[in-house]
């Protein structure tokens, strides 16, 4: 279903660094709410991860590389059952992330160290 609605400001940011994880790697929604100024907003990142089955069908979407994104642990925590849990660790491997059998990624060698401060403000500066 596309709509025409923009997501909140939040989101946007948040889409807009999950943008910047290479292939290869991931990241915790608590890092990403950290690298666009909100620390401990880890749930609301991930609210904003599953908002985008909303947008699914708009183009402009499409490009954010949810499955890159995973429990600070490194769990496959998405929600929507085993099944998407699974398609998300697919997605992972077809990138060449090591998930193991309890759906885990290996954070010593696929985590993305992120945004330096400075750029994570020029990224989001042009979205305020």
């Amino acid at each position: 279903m596309s709509t025409s609605r923009q997501p909140a400001l939040f989101y946007q940011k948040v889409y807009a660094v999950v943008r910047q994880i290479p292939p290869g790697m991931v990241t915790s929604y608590g890092r990403v709410a950290e690298m666009i100024g909100h620390s401990g907003a880890a749930r609301q990142v991930g609210y904003a991860m599953s908002a985008l089955r909303n947008w699914a069908d708009d183009p402009q979407f499409q490009d954010i590389p949810w499955q890159r994104v995973v429990g600070h642990s490194g769990k496959i925590v998405i929600k929507g059952g085993e099944h998407s849990r699974h398609y998300q660790a697919e997605l992972l491997q077809a990138e060449g992330v090591d998930v193991d059998d309890t759906l885990t990624v290996n954070m010593a060698a696929h985590l993305w160290d992120g945004l330096l401060p400075h750029e994570a403000e020029n990224l989001l500066s042009g979205l305020e």
